[in-house]
């Protein structure tokens, strides 16, 4: 067989194979972060109505095309006494000078930017580029130099911009999710260099990985956040994957095999799996070209080279290091770690065997009990309102909320083209929910005006949406009838409304897809039609759980501060679509490692019901390590201030600790012992068409 070929070469080859992945994860990595592409987060492309507002601004706005930065003023005394517009119009100047500003509105020279009651006011600096393309040490030196908080005037920054420079991605958080991996190891495995192998092999894989992310975004272009999801899946599944091919190692060991017979068993038998399970996750990962967006594909292929690689690793990296490693796997012991407890999961798979109903409707309604927020789940894109609340970016939100209404952080550009816009923003001031309208601006070239409204609510607010599709649907069509004048909404409140329709409109066929394609993996491993559809049911109800505890925490705040999101508000849109192909494709991962081990012990002449309490008893240990690790390693983000990331962290998290207690520790044992011998039904015509199974 070829992995078997594949692991006696590695292994007799072990210092060729050691030596030349790490050269190659040096290169890929100095590579990759020298020339590393630039990130975009533009989700406003195709045929959305702020897209098509976003290319006139290009055209005929050039300098107004990118992102805004907002000076928010408060003097108690009055914006236009003279020492606090004195300060003012200073840090106007400041800001005038910084790099990347095209122009700035000062409130002293621009009707509307001067609250009734006078002590609030706001300046608009337009950027010529987008925020994430916005030097982060000249926004971080703006803030120095302009944020006050003492004296008779606060002044404070916000805008997308601001909010990166001080709430950036990533940080520490990975490292801890290492070090809770090494103690979970340590734990399992009781020994210091069992523990070390499958850190090694995983972070070897993920920065070679991410060292070909960072090249890929020349070619596919991908957002900020995707070397953070990368990273994340990687971790997790490159420690999971080597976990499970050491664990294997050692029984073998522990049975008589000498350590390159039992290298190649593990290969064969667990690197067998973890292929199929690897394969599943990136299968499901490029489920996201469905979506048809540009950056979710770069997303999907960024997290899928991370797998690849990690899985890479386990198959030919660790059959080398455990060929330095041979009888010595449980050298460095740690007193009163590693000890089996297998008599417990046998004892618990027969307890649920026993109660099979009784056990498969207790799961299920916890798990739909749990589903139940999803119902009510709400997108929409963070902003300057679900910022900690010590940042800049936050502060300049509450000032202009308390000042003008919570939507002056919200506008909305309309763009028109073709004729006068004057009757298009009166139209737009008369519409209910709109609380203000800044008079049209003219394009240099005369063939385009813009025009800024202002809504009653903020870009959190699920009455905001609505404005958004009233505007399209009534008011614009109505103001712009026999004019010949063609009129858009865009800027970045409405483009991700705009996302999040194209989500929900999209999502079905993505699981439809993911679902689809791995059902097709899982009966080539198993062979067992009946087995894959338990699997497809089971991973929905994890993943829906899971959307439910994430839309109770962020949406409707449950222990929410707890957590570490400052306040409530809309799930992030691009976080469920997200979730779905990676935790479906993480699920099959422990189905796959489960069944697989059922399977074995079956065809071994194990009747099914002693089959899955055996399978069982030899996988909980393993399945139960492996599922800590990625939670810690998901949970981890929650440290980290980027709200977004903090959710998919969480999400991710809280499905896999589903997953492998709920759904692996009950629902499978109940459904097969419901199934018994149906559970390896496969039609003969399928039979045929699948590769032969065995080693």
């Amino acid at each position: 067989m070829t992995l078997a070929r594949l692991a006696r070469l590695c292994h007799r080859r072990r210092r060729l194979t050691v030596a030349a992945w790490i050269a190659g994860t040096i290169a890929v990595i100095v590579l990759g972060f020298g020339f590393a592409a630039d990130p975009l987060n533009d989700f406003s492309g195709g045929d959305s109505g702020s897209a098509k507002a976003g290319r006139l601004l290009d055209d005929h706005f050039p300098k107004q095309s990118g992102d805004t930065v907002t000076l928010a003023v408060r003097a108690e005394g009055g914006v236009r006494a003279p020492d606090v517009r004195a300060r003012v119009e200073r840090a106007i100047e400041r800001i005038r000078r910084t790099p990347h500003v095209s122009s700035v509105t000062s409130p002293y020279g621009t009707p509307g930017q001067i609250s009734a009651d006078g002590r609030t006011a706001f300046a608009t600096a337009a950027l010529d580029v987008t925020a994430e393309d916005m030097p982060v040490a000249d926004v971080k030196a703006l803030l120095e130099d302009v944020r006050s908080r003492g004296g008779p005037v606060r002044l404070e920054m916000g805008g997308e911009a601001v909010d990166a420079a001080e709430t950036p991605g990533g940080g520490s958080a990975e490292g801890i999710g290492v070090l809770a991996a090494v103690v979970i190891l340590l734990i399992a495995f009781g020994s210091l260099l069992a523990m070390g192998l499958p850190i090694l092999t995983a972070l070897l894989g993920i920065g070679s990985g991410l060292g070909l992310v960072a090249l890929l975004g020349h070619v596919l272009p991908a957002p900020s956040f995707s070397p953070i999801v990368a990273a994340l899946i990687g971790l997790g599944v490159g420690i999971d994957y080597a976990l499970f091919i050491v664990t294997r190692y050692r029984e073998e060991l522990h049975a008589g095999s000498d350590p390159e017979e039992a290298t190649v068993t593990a290969i064969t038998t667990a690197g067998r799996a973890v292929l199929f399970a690897g394969t599943t996750v990136v299968i499901a990962l490029m489920g996201l070209f469905v979506m048809q967006q540009k950056l979710l594909n770069g997303v999907a292929v960024a997290a899928g080279l991370a797998v690849l690689m990690t899985m890479l690793g386990a198959v030919t990296l660790l059959p080398a290091l455990l060929g330095f490693t041979g009888h010595a796997i449980d050298r460095f012991r740690v007193p009163g770690l590693g000890r089996a407890r297998r008599p417990l999961a046998e004892r618990w798979a027969r307890t649920v065997q026993r109660h099979p109903v009784v056990a498969g409707l207790a799961a299920a309604a916890v798990l739909l009990v749990l589903a139940a927020p999803a119902l009510s789940m709400r997108l929409s894109v963070p902003d300057s309102s679900t910022q900690p609340h010590d940042t800049s970016g936050y502060a300049s939100h509450r000032i202009l909320a308390e000042g003008f209404g919570p939507g002056t952080a919200a506008p909305l550009v309309i763009v028109t083209q073709g004729g006068d816009a004057s009757r298009v923003a009166a139209a737009v001031r008369a519409a209910p929910g709109v609380a203000a309208v800044q008079p049209p601006r003219v394009s240099a070239d005369g063939a385009a005006s813009m025009v800024m409204a202002f809504p009653k609510t903020g870009a959190q607010d699920e009455e905001t949406p609505r404005l958004v599709h009233r505007l399209r649907d009534e008011v614009l069509p109505a103001a712009t009838a026999g004019t010949g004048v063609t009129a858009y909404v865009g800027g970045p409140n409405a483009a991700s409304i705009d996302f999040a329709d194209e989500v929900g409109a999209r999502l079905p066929w993505l699981i439809a897809v993911v679902v689809g394609l791995s059902l097709l993996l899982l009966v080539a491993l198993v062979r067992s039609v009946t087995v894959a559809l338990q699997a497809a049911l089971m991973n929905l109800l994890s993943i829906a759980a899971a959307y439910g505890v994430l839309t109770a925490v962020v949406q409707w705040g449950w222990a929410g501060r707890a957590l570490g999101f400052p306040t409530d508000m809309p799930v992030t849109t691009w976080v469920p679509l997200m979730m779905f192909p990676i935790l479906f494709g993480l699920s099959m991962d422990y189905e796959v490692f489960l069944v697989s081990r059922i399977r074995e012990v079956h065809r071994s002449g194990v009747e099914t019901r002693e089959a899955v309490a055996e399978g069982l008893a030899r996988t909980a240990r393993v399945i139960t390590a492996a599922a800590a690790i990625m939670v810690m390693v998901f949970l981890s983000v929650l440290l980290g201030a980027d709200v977004a990331v903090k959710q998919i962290g969480l999400g991710l998290g809280v499905a896999i600790l589903i997953d492998a207690t709920i759904v692996r520790m009950v629902l499978v044992p109940a459904l097969m012992e419901l199934f018994g011998e149906a559970n390896w039904w496969l039609p003969r015509p399928l039979a045929r068409l699948l590769p032969a199974s065995g080693r």
